[in-house]
Formats: C-alpha cells, sequence, structure tokens
C-alpha cells in the first residue's frame, strides 16, 4: 500500500488492550488512568478481520501491542488466528515480559515469532522508581523465557533520556550483548509537545521512510502516532478506514492532544 506521498505501508501495529500491569512513569499518570470500556474494546475477530485486510493490501509486518498485550484475556488464542494467515511475514510483539514464563512456549506455537521486551535500567530500585510497581527479576525470567521458547531475534526496548551513553543505557547495551540481544534505544517522547527523535538501532521516528500505521484497542486506524487523525473501523468500515488512514498519513509528525501512549501502543 502507497499513502499520499508513496511510501510503501506495509506494517500495522495493533493495540489489544489500553491495561498494564506496570505503571511506567513515562506512560501512565501516577493517579492512573481511565480505562476504555470492554464494549468499545476490538473482538478478535475485528482485529482478524482488520489484520486480513491489510494484508490483502501489502500489509506483511504486525506487531501487537497495549497497554500490556499479555494481560488481555485469551491472548494466545489471537496470535493463533494471526499466524495462520498467509502473507504475514513477521508476527512480532511488544511486552514488559513478566508473562512470558507463562506464555512464551504457548506463543511460540501459535505462531509468533520474536518479542521486543522493556527494559530501560538493571538496577532494580530505579526499576521500581520507572514502573512504579514492577519487580526487574520479573522480566529478566521473562527474557529467559522468551530465549528458551525461540522467541527470537529478542530485542530490548532501552527508553532513554537523552543519550545511549547514559549509565542505565550502557548497561542494557553490556546485558544485552553477553546474552546475544539485540538494544533498541528510545528516545523519551512527548505526544503533546512534539517531542521525538528516530530510535537509535530501529526506524521508528524517521518519518521519510515511515511504513506503519496503529489499530488502537478501540478500532481507531491511526496513520501517524504523532498525529490526532483516525479513523475508526466501526464508524467507516475496515475498507474506507484505511483508505483514509492511508491518504491522509501526514508527511512528518507534528502533536497529538488527544492519545496517549499506553492506548496507542508507542
Amino acid at each position: 500500500m502507497l499513502d499520499c506521498f508513496n511510501r510503501n505501508i506495509n506494517y500495522l501495529r495493533v493495540s489489544v488492550t489500553d491495561r498494564c500491569n506496570f505503571r511506567c512513569t513515562y506512560c501512565m499518570p501516577a493517579e492512573g488512568v481511565t480505562m476504555i470500556s470492554h464494549k468499545d474494546i476490538l473482538s478478535f475477530d475485528e482485529i482478524f478481520a482488520t489484520v486480513k485486510h491489510g494484508v490483502s493490501q501489502g500489509i506483511n509486518k504486525v506487531r501487537i501491542t497495549g497497554g500490556e498485550p499479555l494481560v488481555r484475556k485469551g491472548i494466545v488464542n489471537l496470535i493463533e488466528m494471526l499466524g495462520n494467515l498467509d502473507g504475514i511475514t513477521d508476527l512480532s510483539m511488544t511486552t514488559n515480559g513478566i508473562l512470558l514464563p507463562k506464555y512464551a512456549k504457548q506463543l511460540k506455537a501459535a505462531g509468533l515469532m520474536r518479542v521486543n521486551i522493556s527494559l530501560d535500567t538493571l538496577d532494580a530500585d530505579k526499576f521500581k522508581t520507572i514502573t512504579r510497581i514492577g519487580e526487574l527479576s520479573d522480566v529478566l525470567k521473562g527474557i529467559e523465557a522468551a530465549k528458551e521458547a525461540g522467541l527470537s531475534p529478542i530485542k530490548l526496548n532501552c527508553v532513554i533520556k537523552k543519550s545511549h551513553n547514559e549509565p542505565d543505557a550502557l548497561a542494557v547495551a553490556e546485558f544485552a550483548k553477553k546474552n546475544n540481544l539485540q538494544v533498541r534505544f528510545i528516545h523519551e517522547m512527548n505526544l503533546e509537545k512534539g517531542d521525538f527523535k528516530v530510535v537509535e538501532g530501529g526506524s521508528g521516528g524517521d518519518c521519510k521512510i515511515c511504513n506503519r500505521i496503529r489499530l488502537t484497542a478501540n478500532g481507531s486506524l491511526k496513520p501517524c502516532l504523532f498525529s490526532d487523525i483516525d479513523y475508526n473501523i466501526r464508524e467507516l468500515g475496515i475498507e474506507q478506514a484505511y483508505e483514509l488512514a492511508l491518504s491522509k498519513k501526514p508527511k512528518t509528525g507534528h502533536k497529538n492532544k488527544t492519545g496517549n501512549f499506553y492506548n496507542i501502543g508507542g
């Protein structure tokens, strides 16, 4: 699929829930958030139909996100549905990792190919401060479970303030090197201010080659993370929502004053 600037859109990020078992400082306010009503959350059949249409039009890379996708009840069933779709060559998931000891082998068997696991520090106290409620040891167990299940390559998503030379980022990089993992450094972003940079080790944030659109948990196709534009598949129908998302995808990101990372999927 080509957008209005002739960029090839072949990547769909799918948020399956806005719920999360962490409360990371850069993602959620301390007081928490108002969650999307269950009736407004897309069913697996609606997600499958939306992905299927995208695949028929040229999507071949699909990433499952949240919130935390592994808290969505029955998530393995959705992965199996998507894993059986001809045309998807890269089916992955971004997760905080703490439920991977329970689900990694099931996810692999269902068709998930690889995972990105969030890891901003290897200091247990700092980790607790960042996530507010998380335990570093649980994430490390999740990484091991992903390795044992063969969900590779495993990529670590490390949020940084200014530089990959920050002490915590350097520690994560060294950990990745020792454990045959990859690492992506993601500069901390601000949707309302329009602050973003290209992901180090990835292509996210590079508008001139952007190849992605996003499906939110309540059915909106968003052509750009840093834009308020979205087209709901329930209101418009899947085909028209795709057509509008492609034709209205902006040349570059600006600001997003209506969305949040926890319900778009980053």
